[in-house]
């Protein structure tokens, strides 16, 4: 069970309100907490410190928050788990927050018991995941400390959609999984309505089998999909 005490967020959060109450409601739990009031500082902290999680607001100075998730994501391979703050509600924010690597998504104005239960979720599942160093399956290797990715010693560009997918069909293979198993692992329960899977799927699959002679994501008609060791 995660408890608080020991556990820091990063507050990346222009509005000073906000921030207040985030403090009002987390420090007295035991939380520990700093803060960034732009993109860059955020950036700059985030890649500097070890946070257990990092709550993170769209619309900031500098950077916004998509893109500071990106390079979070896909130039510092930070891990961090990611709480995306934005007044817009429309699914393709959604998506784009969740494209850009972040794990969860509030609304403004949100509950700060909410806020806390997601925050206590995401540690769970991260802690879970730290327990190991690495991923592997056949020639496939991944850390889970540096989010690499090598396939028979090469290493691979990975998004950050197509990773959790990747990361999820690991950790269950050789089960088939199903698109809403799939789906529920990237989105949580704001699916987007287009064929969104299929299309990241369609990347993993580029990055993953194509430069190689033997794939490994294999399409099981009417069911899923399932990742396999072809040396197997």
């Amino acid at each position: 069970m995660v408890t608080a005490g020991k556990y820091s967020v990063l507050v990346i959060e222009d509005n000073p309100d906000i921030v207040a109450n985030i403090y009002g409601f987390l420090e007295p739990l035991g939380y520990e907490l700093d803060t960034a009031r732009n993109g860059f500082a955020g950036l700059s902290l985030a890649a500097d410190n070890a946070y257990d999680v990092i709550i993170l607001d769209v619309m900031l100075p500098g950077i916004d928050g998509f893109q500071l998730c990106r390079k979070l994501r896909a130039e510092l391979r930070k891990p961090t788990p990611v709480i995306i703050l934005t007044a817009k509600d429309s699914i393709d924010d959604r998506v784009e927050g969740f494209d850009s690597g972040a794990d969860d998504y509030l609304v403004k104005p949100f509950s700060l018991v909410e806020m806390e239960a997601r925050i206590k979720a995401l540690i769970r599942r991260s802690r879970g995941l730290q327990c190991q160093q690495s991923l592997g399956l056949g020639p496939l290797q991944v850390n889970l400390e540096t989010c690499e990715v090598t396939r028979n010693g090469v290493k691979l560009k990975i998004t950050p959609i197509a990773y959790k997918l990747l990361i999820k069909l690991l950790q269950e293979s050789p089960r088939v999984l199903n698109r809403a198993m799939l789906e529920r692992e990237v989105w949580g329960d704001d699916v987007p309505n287009s064929d969104a899977l299929r299309t990241h799927i369609h990347t993993l699959r580029q990055a993953l089998d194509n430069p190689f002679d033997a794939p490994m994501l294999k399409t099981v008609q009417g069911f899923g999909y399932q990742l396999t060791d072809p040396n197997a």
